[in-house]
């Protein structure tokens, strides 16, 4: 099967949440082809993958076939789908390339979506990748950055554990180069 992104989870998403334990329900909203569905879904966590594309979507299912694992599968646009309030556990939202206005509605939605206590993971491509990094849309404002970023979710109602720019090698057959993510963790509060 070709994938776009591989088979393994992001990076940062095993770095956060390896030594986190299952504790029920996971979200993982905008799951493309399902890699860190099916990744949360080996660890033990009970997910829902929600995603636009029926392509990306059918393939996690065929992954997840393959993975022998259960994943509850989604087609519908994340910046309208009515995720079940306080229903998870863990939520995460990873290269949500939006319009601002829309990436707040899918912010909100994700935080009305954890249960109190539960935490938010996000991770997309940095604005600062336009000029000091690779890779991403070259829309500013489909680029995310840390304040901005933290600003949201904590107006949608969580503690802002971090919020902050990491780098990360891309392999190409040009070279070597880096890109720059904002990565950003959150706890629901009320």
């Amino acid at each position: 099967m070709d994938l776009v992104w591989g088979r393994g989870p992001n990076l940062f998403l095993e770095a956060e949440l390896l030594d986190m334990d299952p504790q029920g329900r996971a979200l993982d909203l905008a799951c493309g082809e399902g890699r860190n569905a099916i990744w949360l879904a080996r660890r033990g966590w009970k997910v829902t993958a929600v995603d636009f594309s029926e392509v990306a979507v059918e393939k996690g299912r065929l992954l997840a076939v393959d993975s022998r694992v259960e994943v509850e599968w989604i087609v519908a646009d994340v910046t309208r789908w009515p995720a079940p309030e306080e229903a998870f556990a863990l939520a995460v939202v990873l290269y949500l390339q939006v319009s601002a206005e829309d990436r707040r509605s899918v912010v909100d939605s994700a935080v009305s979506a954890l249960a109190p206590g539960g935490k938010l993971l996000m991770i997309g491509h940095a604005r600062r990748n336009l000029d000091d990094g690779v890779g991403g849309p070259l829309d500013p404002e489909l680029l995310w950055e840390p304040r901005e970023l933290a600003a949201e979710v904590a107006a949608a109602g969580a503690v802002v554990t971090f919020s902050e720019e990491r780098s990360r090698r891309v392999d190409s057959e040009s070279g070597s180069s880096f890109a720059i993510d904002t990565v950003l963790e959150s706890r629901r509060i009320r």
